[in-house]
């Protein structure tokens, strides 16, 4: 079954199976099939499905453009084994013979309603409140997420704490960042907190050992814990889930 490999710079952050039967999903919301939390991304950013006898990428009107091999999308577009779909500064790679580590999400029947997210819901607490004031919105937030938090410590970030609502969350000096670090000498990417089924769990986003969690250093993808002290290259976090 073909894969697609998101990618942000050199790190491979997931990998998705294509479904024959339904079109795979790329975007900023969570409804997506890939969720890629950044500015630049729309909300329903791209499709790719399978047309007749091929595989094509189809652009939802976005607001930055799809683009392929470095060309942008202007109509539906058939992939090729190895073609780089660009959606902001993330790569997707399509390869057509290759087995997935993540297969594509099934639709949900009787789907709750979904609030639409903005930037700052994963970035700040005090947007999450706000809208968890609407009971439909808390409802489909609980259903949807498992929402952890992080507080600044030590160190310098553009924000006191965060909420982890996004199934990807990218530690690091880069403007892609979902957690930006300040510092003249601060790594572009540092550290990678993914949501699986089972919790969260943090790595290293390059081979350089950046990451520390109560003191000790991060081999793999370490789960955390309500209470863990996460380092990051040197700015330590408080990690709390929610109760």
């Amino acid at each position: 079954m073909p894969k697609l490999e998101l990618r942000f710079e050199k790190n491979v952050l997931g990998e998705y199976a294509v479904n024959i039967g339904r079109p795979l999903t790329i975007g900023r919301s969570p409804d997506n099939d890939i969720m890629i939390d950044n500015l630049a991304v729309s909300t329903l950013h791209a499709r790719v499905m399978l047309d007749e006898d091929h595989y094509i990428v189809e652009d939802q009107q976005s607001l930055n453009g799809t683009f392929v091999n470095n060309r942008r999308v202007q109509q539906r577009t058939v992939l090729r084994d190895g073609d780089a779909i660009a959606i902001g500064k993330h790569h997707i790679v399509f390869f057509e013979f290759a087995e997935a580590t993540l297969p594509a999400k099934a639709p949900a029947a009787n789907k709750p309603f979904a609030p639409k997210l903005d930037e700052t819901f994963v970035l700040t607490t005090k947007k999450r409140v706000e809208m968890l004031k609407n009971p439909a919105e808390a409802t489909a937030i609980s259903r949807r997420v498992q929402v952890a938090h992080l507080k600044v410590l030590e160190g310098k970030t553009d924000e006191p704490d965060y909420v982890l609502a996004s199934k990807l969350t990218i530690i690091g000096k880069s403007d892609m960042a979902s957690i930006r670090l300040k510092g003249w000498f601060k790594p572009k990417t540092a550290g990678v907190i993914s949501r699986k089924d089972d919790g969260y769990h943090v790595a290293n986003a390059t081979e350089k050992q950046l990451v520390r969690v109560n003191g000790l250093p991060v081999k793999g993808h370490q789960p955390l814990k309500n209470g863990d002290v996460l380092e990051v290259s040197g700015v330590k976090f408080l990690f709390s889930l929610a109760e």
